[in-house]
């Protein structure tokens, strides 16, 4: 009997979508992702009924979207790519936020907008905006270089006692951080100041019209991910991407072969912390109000449940789970049974579904393919070409 050939392994959706991508060259990729980047800022200024949330603003949830996609795709970099296991990712967010709450706040003492400061109201949140950035790259660096030659359970228990640092500092701290009385009349970008918008359109005060204060931080915030995501889309196609990838399989082994696994991990850890930073300081303008009880351990476990549920090392996949996670309980809001409104019950509804997924899909919903980042696209390219009947060789030496 001839041999059984085997079975011909299913192909999914997402397979057919990778393959389908895969096969287009770099411009026609480039020309596609720019398509789908503007149909999706258009989306908060036509919000489709089907997507609209009745209970709230529909922009400002996209905003706030765009902000927990920033701190998701930051977090992918330490527990994604590198399988760091970060539990105080919230610390590096209010370490954000702080640093330009405390510099352009009227109720902080090292207030710099003032008559006396070296920052003018007009672009103290832009200017505050890279110093945020670097603060809290540096606080990263700081946190990792002791803590790193930690692993798994001991390196998570080090962070969320980081986290939790952070909020109780900016408790105690009343002289410099207000303490659980807040900042307020935080800076923000003062653009498009007209007469029908005298503070802005950043201002959140501007709530009347289509493109109103939520839309404005959401374009802002869609072109600081467009950005974040071409700079660690090159990071993992590089040699740091890979020595993550190694890391996160097997550190032990990655070390034996030759990789620098503590250099490679306080770079992960301190690229994360910069783009959480990043999101604290478009926080800190877009609430214009920063006080501690932001800042808790509960949010950081949203965090985490955005990367978990979206695919660990996906950056689209976290930035999917990003959107569940904050769409679905603004959109229950509006949903009651038996007079309580679904949304209030958001931790219970999430907690269930890391149960069912990690159950059903322990890889989450998209998860990422393991290929090689570096040259992946040569590989697949050399793959796909024709290869030669030995008939049309016969055919073309006559």
């Amino acid at each position: 009997m001839p041999p059984v050939p085997p079975p011909v392994p299913r192909r999914g959706v997402g397979d057919s979508v990778r393959t389908w991508w895969d096969g287009l060259s770099r411009p026609a990729q480039w020309a596609f992702g720019a398509v789908v980047v503007v149909l999706i800022a258009i989306v908060p200024v036509y919000p489709p009924p089907f997507l609209d949330t009745p209970s709230t603003s529909f922009s400002a949830v996209m905003a706030q979207f765009a902000m927990i996609a920033l701190l998701a795709i930051g977090l992918n970099v330490v527990v994604g790519q590198t399988g760091l296991l970060d539990l105080g990712y919230v610390g590096f967010y209010a370490v954000g936020a702080y640093t330009v709450a405390i510099l352009t706040s009227p109720d902080s003492p090292w207030n710099q907008t003032g008559p006396d400061g070296f920052l003018s109201s007009g672009w103290a949140w832009l200017a505050c905006l890279p110093l945020a950035v670097a603060i809290t790259a540096v606080s990263g660096l700081i946190l990792g270089t002791p803590t790193l030659r930690l692993r798994g359970d001991y390196l998570a228990i080090v962070t969320l006692g980081f986290g939790e640092i952070v909020r109780l500092l900016a408790d105690n701290l009343p002289e410099i951080t207000n303490g659980s009385l807040g900042l307020n009349r935080v800076e923000y970008p003062h653009i498009g100041e007209s007469a029908s918008d005298p503070q802005g359109v950043f201002f959140k005060g501007n709530i009347y019209d289509r493109l109103n204060v939520g839309v404005w931080w959401f374009w802002f915030g869609l072109v600081m991910i467009v950005i974040v995501l071409l700079l660690v889309g090159n990071l993992e196609r590089s040699r740091v991407g890979r020595s993550w990838v190694a890391i996160r399989e097997d550190e032990d082994v990655a070390e034996i072969m030759g990789v620098p696994t503590f250099k490679f991990k306080l770079w992960a850890f301190t690229i994360g912390a910069a783009i959480g930073g990043l999101s604290g300081a478009m926080y800190a303008g877009q609430v214009q109000f920063v006080t501690p009880t932001n800042f808790n351990i509960i949010n950081s476990m949203l965090f985490i449940c955005a990367v978990v549920l979206g695919g660990q090392g996906n950056k689209l996949g976290v930035i999917v789970g990003a959107f569940i996670i904050v769409y679905l309980p603004n959109r229950l809001l509006s949903v009651e049974v038996g007079g309580q409104s679904l949304g209030e019950y958001k931790y219970l509804f999430f907690g269930l579904a890391l149960v069912a997924l990690m159950i059903f899909r322990p890889q989450g919903l998209f998860p990422a393919r393991q290929k090689l980042l570096a040259y992946g696209r040569q590989i697949y390219q050399a793959v796909r070409r024709p290869v030669a009947k030995p008939e049309d060789a016969i055919g073309a030496s006559k």
